[in-house]
């Protein structure tokens, strides 16, 4: 920790940087890219990997891009332009602290200049400062409220720069107007994932309900029982074993293969 270089300077948000209007451009027409290569049929992920592409091409100062998805059980990245900076965000995601997660609590842009922020947010500082990163940009990706549905959080859109003053006001609301005109890509990729969840755990069931029943049909053949007391059998070994009664059907069809 002590060996951590000062931040630059901050500089004036007029040196060295496009003008306004120029940069306004630049998310326009990375929204542009991100529309039109949009296929409207693709898992959430793929969506969100496209959103850290376009996003990158958005801001002149960042050098990469990931997105942190604010799972139930943890968060993860679901996309990132350089894969060797997840692990910035992972740091944050063990440690229950730091600029992105701050971000997803508050709703609200949540910069970092790595050098200020050692007693916050010390696991973010230290793989932020290893990997050569100066300030970081952390902005809410939230779906809005729909006829069916209220407004939903779905993660994070982490910038990194290796530039202490990069990321000034004006990006920041830039990111915001990014990610509330990329929310429609984003929701219609969930409700496609969304979907396709739902066909394979009705596939599964079939399935399932399939095994079952020839399960049932072996038993009522061996045993000389009728239907209900063929799955009572089952459901009883289910019970005894702990095991799903998908799994005791399976297991009972495989051993009357072999045999």
């Amino acid at each position: 920790m002590d060996d951590y270089l000062m931040p630059e300077p901050v500089r004036s948000p007029a040196d060295d940087r496009p003008d306004l209007l120029a940069r306004l451009d630049e998310t326009t027409e990375a929204l542009a890219v991100l529309r039109d290569a949009f296929t409207g049929e693709e898992p959430l992920d793929n969506a969100l990997q496209r959103l850290a592409e376009t996003a990158a091409r958005a801001i002149a100062d960042a050098d990469a891009v990931t997105v942190s998805v604010m799972a139930p059980d943890r968060p993860r990245t679901a996309g990132a332009t350089d894969s060797r900076l997840v692990s910035v965000d992972e740091k944050q995601y063990s440690a229950n602290r730091g600029p992105c997660l701050e971000s997803a609590r508050t709703l609200r842009p949540v910069r970092a200049v790595v050098g200020q922020h050692r007693d916050t947010w010390p696991e973010f500082e230290a793989v932020a400062f290893e990997l050569g990163i100066c300030a970081y940009l952390s902005v809410p990706v939230v779906l809005p409220a729909s006829d069916t549905s209220e407004a939903r959080l779905v993660g994070t859109l982490n910038m990194y720069s290796r530039t202490a003053a990069a990321f000034d006001p004006f990006d920041e609301s830039l990111m915001l107007l990014f990610t509330t005109a990329a929310s429609a890509t984003i929701a219609n990729a969930q409700r496609w994932q969304d979907a396709q969840d739902r066909v394979q755990h009705l596939e599964r069931a079939l399935e399932s309900r399939a095994s079952i029943e020839q399960a049932k049909g072996v038993l009522m053949a061996v045993h000389a029982c009728t239907a209900d007391e063929a799955f009572a059998r089952l459901v009883e070994q289910s019970q005894h074993q702990n095991v799903k009664l998908r799994d005791v059907a399976q297991n009972l069809l495989e051993s009357v293969r072999h045999s």
